[in-house]
């Protein structure tokens, strides 16, 4: 049986981790092995139901402790109910956003202080850590050109956005083990390619 490996996907709007990591999945599937393949948030019947008050694009408050607080309960029941059993099951578990996009969105960009971020992080997850994270970088303004019907998040000033990115790259620099960053303003096949690369050692 194959050992179980938990592959992250991270990025700004607009830069391909839906799609990217939908394509890796299907790929590794070819190639015999058993996936999963999520999102965050959802992912479970909890998790859907906050993915749709946290993305609701109606008028509405909600600041940083409210997104935080509701990210990680959602993560919580994710990593318990669904990710832990298939890692345990041999099964690569490919999902698109973890504990990075808390860190970088309420953290870095959102202002929440960020040592309060990882430690709800390490409770939520139980110290879960992806073995490979992929960063799929594009500049904001290029990334949200992309978004046709704006969500919640996605409809935040470009100020906030371009946070994120520098969140992001902060994060590939100082865990350069465990994230590979891949720029995304590319053709889609050549981002997949080094997608495929990226996580080929892992899955030895």
């Amino acid at each position: 049986m194959f050992k179980g490996i938990f592959i992250t996907f991270e990025g700004g709007e607009g830069s391909g981790k839906s799609t990217h990591s939908r394509l890796l999945a299907a790929w590794l599937r070819r190639r015999g092995r058993r996936v999963l393949h999520t999102r965050e948030p959802g992912g479970t019947v909890i998790g859907s139901k906050l993915r749709r008050i946290l993305l609701d694009s109606k008028p509405g408050s909600m600041d940083a402790v409210v997104e935080l607080l509701l990210y990680e309960a959602s993560r919580s029941v994710l990593v318990n109910e669904v990710i832990r059993p298939a890692l345990k099951a041999g099964k690569v578990v490919i999902l698109d956003r973890f504990q990075d996009s808390t860190w970088v969105y309420q953290g870095f960009a959102g202002g929440m202080d960020r040592k309060l971020v990882e430690q709800l992080g390490k409770i939520s997850t139980g110290g879960l850590q992806p073995d490979r994270t992929i960063l799929l970088d594009i500049p904001a303004r290029q990334g949200l050109s992309r978004v046709r019907r704006p969500n919640r998040m996605e409809a935040k000033p470009v100020s906030f956005h371009e946070k994120v990115r520098r969140g992001y790259l902060h994060l590939a620099k100082t865990n350069k083990k465990r994230i590979r960053l891949i720029r995304a303003d590319r053709p889609m096949a050549e981002v997949q390619e080094a997608v495929r690369k990226a996580v080929g050692n892992v899955l030895r």
